[in-house]
């Protein structure tokens, strides 16, 4: 264990607790962060160690919004804590596709999908449809600006378009607002509905991920699993005002135009790196 590796995590889970929740795929982002700096472990903990920091950024969704999410709330109405139970409801039949598909296809997909070609193409896909869609919107009103507002089909139609996640550089965050502004959600509706979507969506990744390493970790390699958790719960709650903030008075194109130029910059790496190699 030395300063430079332990540096290289502080990177690792800063980048992973800024980008989880913006539209902008945390996956591209960390590919090709752990390029340039290469971190000393091996590839089977790179792989686990890339989902399970992700534990870190949804524990600052859990922290954030946990009065709103906790249904036995003392403070809450008896309807407030129905209400809540709804959510949760809607929660949990929004993360069933996703749930099915990546338990039967995790294995596949990383060994087909997860490359810097394929990331490339979704972040710039994304990006296009981002632009797409806002122009789209421009002069449409939101059906859906309150939660309650949403009901379960609606929640079942934006876990469906959650699947397409399960392609590295699509963006968990980036698919399902989408899906949520395309069933006429507002942006705010959109941003925290797949925040909370991230809560079970993500903890079960992680302990799949867990499971699939085993839990032989070395002292260095729990050091460094926790201090990547920790450092992207921080960073996190930092990114998640942003955007909220962001969006009260702004759109997502400014998104969709950084994708692009960002998948761009991705397809060239990559493209260098394997001329070289």
């Amino acid at each position: 264990m030395s300063i430079l590796e332990i540096l290289k995590v502080i990177v690792l889970g800063m980048v992973e607790g800024f980008t989880e929740w913006l539209p902008i795929s945390s996956t591209g982002h960390l590919i090709l962060v752990e390029d340039l700096i290469r971190p000393e472990v091996s590839a089977e903990f790179m792989e686990m160690f890339r989902v399970v920091i992700q534990l870190g950024a949804i524990l600052a969704v859990v922290v954030m919004y946990f009065r709103r999410l906790n249904p036995f709330d003392p403070g809450k109405s008896r309807r407030q804590r129905a209400a809540t139970w709804q959510l949760w409801m809607k929660i949990l039949i929004a993360c069933l596709p996703a749930a099915i598909l990546g338990f039967l296809l995790d294995d596949w997909l990383d060994e087909h999908l997860f490359n810097g070609f394929v990331v490339a193409l979704m972040l710039v896909l994304y990006g296009i449809l981002f632009l797409v869609i806002e122009n789209r919107n421009r002069f449409r009103q939101p059906v859906i600006t309150k939660m309650p507002e949403m009901n379960w089909q609606i929640a079942l139609y934006i876990g469906m378009f959650q699947c397409l996640a399960l392609i590295p550089g699509t963006s968990r965050s980036g698919a399902t607002i989408l899906g949520a502004m395309l069933m006429g959600c507002s942006r705010k509706v959109s941003a925290e509905f797949s925040f909370f979507l991230g809560i079970p969506v993500m903890l079960g990744a992680s302990v799949l991920k867990i499971a699939k390493f085993g839990f032989h970790f070395t002292g260095a390699e729990f050091f460094y699993l926790i201090l990547g958790m920790v450092v992207a719960f921080i960073v996190s709650v930092y990114s998640i005002r942003f955007l909220l903030g962001w969006i009260r008075k702004n759109d997502f194109k400014p998104f969709g135009y950084y994708r692009i130029v960002f998948g761009v910059i991705v397809l060239i790496w990559y493209g260098i790196s394997s001329l070289v190699a």
